[in-house]
């Protein structure tokens, strides 16, 4: 398994939740604000919606990393990808626009969102149905359809869920996306109204950005794993050739 890709994608839910704060800031504000009083009245209770908000919202995540892992398992399976990185390169290259993206210089992804959004269009109603949130089960059911919304964030970390090429290290790689997002996201449920501004401030934006872009310039620049031990079976094997002649 992939340790550093495992890390880059909580780096970048990390580093994203600025971008979590516009994006979902307000599903999360309106998970807390409709909340039943004797929920927000206990503490334990008010902080379990949250936790099951967030753990249906990873859950997703990661069964998308789980489906897009296996659908690169299979291409490389097939040979689409032999003798060339393809797949990392996508992600890399996602990555860096994400980061562009999240530095607010270049809306890059936005076609991504949009071409999300026309699925989304059919998610959407089903989750209106457990608003208000009045349960702890209602809060899960909530996070798990609200992870499926459009976001050019889970795009980019998704690419390099589909270039690991392994269906277990796809949904390694974004359940570590998820619980990288997990500080800023239960922040936000807990006081969203005196954090949002802060996360949302430019410099911190720019920031994050900037990072991100230089997390996929590594990837793109990284030696693909394995790569040149194909050619030396071949060459043994001309070389019996060769002396069987």
């Amino acid at each position: 398994m992939n340790v550093e890709s495992i890390i880059a994608a909580f780096l970048v839910g990390l580093l994203g939740g600025t971008h979590c704060a516009g994006m979902c800031g307000a599903i999360v504000g309106t998970l807390t604000t409709g909340l039943a009083g004797d929920v927000r009245a206990s503490r334990w209770r008010f902080v379990a919606a949250q936790l099951a908000y967030n753990t249906g919202r990873i859950s997703s995540y990661t069964a998308a990393g789980l489906l897009l892992g296996a659908a690169g398992q299979q291409a490389a399976d097939w040979g689409w990808l032999e003798g060339f990185p393809v797949g990392r390169i996508v992600a890399a290259v996602i990555m860096i626009l994400f980061g562009i993206y999240l530095a607010g210089w270049w809306h890059a992804l936005l076609f991504l969102e949009k071409l999300g959004a026309r699925l989304w269009k059919y998610i959407e109603p089903l989750g209106r149905r457990f608003v208000p949130v009045r349960t702890v089960g209602q809060a899960l059911l909530l996070g798990m359809i609200w992870g499926w919304l459009p976001c050019g964030m889970v795009y980019a970390v998704l690419a390099l869920a589909l270039a690991s090429g392994t269906a277990l290290e796809g949904g390694a790689i974004m359940l570590a996306f998820g619980a990288g997002t997990l500080p800023t996201m239960l922040t936000i449920g807990l006081a969203y109204h005196a954090l949002r501004g802060v996360l949302q401030k430019p410099w911190i934006r720019i920031s994050a950005g900037v990072l991100v872009i230089l997390m996929g310039g590594m990837l793109l620049l990284a030696n693909p794993a394995g790569h040149g031990h194909h050619a030396q079976p071949q060459q043994g094997h001309s070389h019996q050739e060769h002396a069987h002649h």
